[in-house]
């Protein structure tokens, strides 16, 4: 798919640049042939308000001729009267009678001799009628010369254009693709995760089934069972919730709120779960802490990061949840022990279903909580990372203040 979207680009891209270079050179031949025509009618009137008669010499030209010409005229019967030219050749008598002739037969006043590359006018005279032949050779061959060279431009300028519009696709698609991969990547990862419970459960639901187990046995499948469904609903809900977020489905309201405040709040319900955990929670927060944002998103950010820190951390661990005032944002960090992050993990933790330790899925995690407060940070103008010194795992959020 990636591939047909990138040629469209270019072919569409293509038919643009083409369109243009035809609009720009017809209007270069199509003003550059207007102004040698208006040139060369300007002569023919210039001979034609002259006196038919005069026989020029090269230098007794008018000063606004500069084309090869001859004029003749005509009396009434249609003999000729008087021939003059300037820059032109009237030694051969026969070849001027054919072409006085061919002008006469035609019922314009003004027109082209194409075999003969001549453009003629006629004006009729109380005498008969006079008529002037202007070369056009040198225009013919300028235009064709201003055709070849448009056609040059134009074949140099297309392939020019083509090699950009390749590296132009490959670098417009680029976005495209990585969400296209990304979102091969989700579905893949998502099928997997929820493969293993499915087939614990059905594994389950057939011993279940089955008559040569015991009332012992039973209880101990439908438990497995359970286990798993409340596992595949965690995970479903992650995935639901991911979604939301990143559809813009989850609506977020943003309305001035104390960041401080939000952070206390939210310690407090996590304070038992931290002490039957064995671990001490304590907390550094400033006052006069205001962001704008949605509260209840902001909350589960705080929220997933803080399950996290009772997760992951070392037993008997500290965890510290500090907010502070930084320049023109406010910084939330949650600190907790805990084994050393790679500089690689750090980089993909807030990734979709990735995790350091595969077997943490066992302990209802899906690798999506992190991502989850990633979108939600994103929404809010503010910026999310994680930072591993000294066996401390740091997590950090930080919003633009107000």
């Amino acid at each position: 798919m990636i591939k047909r979207l990138r040629i469209k680009f270019v072919c569409i891209n293509m038919v643009i640049v083409t369109v243009m270079l035809l609009v720009i050179f017809g209007m270069v031949l199509h003003f550059t042939r207007d102004n040698l025509e208006e040139q060369s009618l300007r002569t023919m009137q210039t001979l034609m308000d002259s006196n038919p008669s005069q026989l020029w010499r090269p230098g007794e030209v008018p000063g606004e001729v500069q084309l090869p010409f001859f004029l003749v005229s005509i009396n009434r019967s249609g003999e000729l009267m008087a021939a003059s030219g300037g820059y032109y050749d009237l030694t051969d008598k026969t070849a001027i009678l054919e072409i006085i002739l061919l002008a006469s037969n035609t019922g314009e006043e003004t027109g082209l001799l194409s075999q003969y590359n001549l453009r003629f006018s006629k004006k009729t005279t109380p005498m008969g009628q006079s008529i002037v032949f202007v070369d056009i050779s040198s225009e013919l061959a300028t235009m064709r010369s201003l055709v070849k060279s448009c056609i040059f431009i134009g074949l140099i300028s297309f392939s020019l254009f083509l090699c950009l519009s390749f590296l132009l696709a490959r670098w417009a698609i680029r976005p495209v693709e990585r969400a296209w991969n990304q979102q091969r990547q989700f579905v893949a990862d998502a099928s997997h995760e929820l493969k293993t419970p499915l087939t614990v459960i059905m594994t389950n639901a057939e011993l279940l089934q089955s008559p040569n187990y015991g009332e012992t046995e039973r209880d101990r499948f439908a438990d497995s069972i359970l286990t798993m469904s409340h596992q595949m609903r965690g995970l479903v809900e992650s995935l639901l919730e991911l979604a939301r977020v990143d559809n813009g489905a989850a609506k977020m309201v943003f309305s001035p709120l104390d960041f401080g405040e939000l952070v206390s709040d939210g310690l407090l319900p996590f304070e038992p779960v931290y002490f039957e955990k064995e671990l001490v929670l304590e907390s550094e927060i400033e006052d006069g802490l205001r962001v704008k944002g949605s509260q209840s998103h902001l909350k589960q950010v705080l929220d997933i990061l803080l399950d996290n820190a009772a997760k992951y951390s070392t037993p008997n661990g500290t965890v510290t949840v500090r907010a502070k005032r930084q320049g023109s944002h406010c910084l939330l960090a949650v600190s907790s022990p805990g084994s050393p992050i790679s500089k690689e993990d750090l980089k993909n933790i807030f990734k979709r279903f990735y995790r350091i330790d595969k077997a943490r899925s066992m302990n209802h995690s899906y690798g999506l909580g992190l991502s989850i407060a990633d979108s939600i940070v994103k929404e809010h103008g503010g910026k999310i990372w994680a930072e591993s010194t000294d066996g401390i795992n740091t997590f950090f959020v930080q919003l633009p203040a107000v």
